[in-house]
C-alpha cells in the first residue's frame, strides 16, 4: 500500500506532444511561465485516470489552451529523450527518460487560448517556420518541421 501511494505521487514518464495548427501552417507557441524565453506547444504527462494517449492530449489541451474543437490526430511519431536534471525531480528515483507521443490538432483559424497563468503567460501565432525556430525543444522542432506533410495528409 504504501509503496502503491509513494509511486502516485511522481509523473509517468510518458507524455503528449501536441502541435495546433491552421491550414494555413500557422503554430501556436505558449511561452512557459517559469521559463521566460522558453516557447512550446501543448504537452504533458500521461496521467493514471488518463484511458489512452489521445485522452491525455485532449485533456492537455483543455488545460493549457482552452480548445476541444477541431481535429486531434495521432502522428503516430514517438520521441524517446532524456529528462532535463531540473526537471528530474518530479519522476520517480530511477527515471531518467521520457517517452513523448506526438499529434496534431487542427483548428479553423488562429484562436486566442485561454492560459493558465502557472504555466503559461503568453501565446503566439507564427507561420510553421518561424515556430520551429522560435521553439526551444528539439522534439517540438521536428514536429513543426513535419507539418506540411501531416497536414496534407488530412
Amino acid at each position: 500500500m504504501f509503496r502503491l501511494c509513494w509511486a502516485m505521487a511522481f509523473k509517468i514518464p510518458e507524455s503528449v506532444l501536441v502541435v495546433v495548427y491552421t491550414r494555413q501552417l500557422e503554430v501556436l507557441l505558449l511561452e512557459r511561465a517559469r521559463q521566460p524565453g522558453m516557447w512550446q506547444s501543448v504537452t504533458g504527462s500521461r496521467e493514471p485516470d488518463d484511458p489512452d494517449l489521445e485522452a491525455t492530449a485532449r485533456r492537455e489541451l483543455l488545460e493549457e489552451t482552452g480548445l476541444s474543437v477541431g481535429t486531434l490526430t495521432d502522428w503516430g511519431h514517438v520521441n524517446r529523450y532524456e529528462i532535463w536534471p531540473q526537471w528530474r525531480a518530479k519522476y520517480a528515483p530511477d527515471v531518467t527518460h521520457n517517452t513523448e507521443h506526438v499529434f496534431g490538432f487542427l483548428v479553423d483559424s488562429p484562436t486566442v487560448a485561454t492560459l493558465d497563468p502557472a504555466e503559461h503567460v503568453a501565446q503566439l501565432w507564427l507561420p510553421w517556420r518561424e515556430a520551429m525556430e522560435r521553439t526551444f525543444s528539439p522534439t517540438n522542432r521536428e514536429a513543426i518541421s513535419q507539418l506540411p506533410r501531416r497536414a496534407a495528409e488530412l
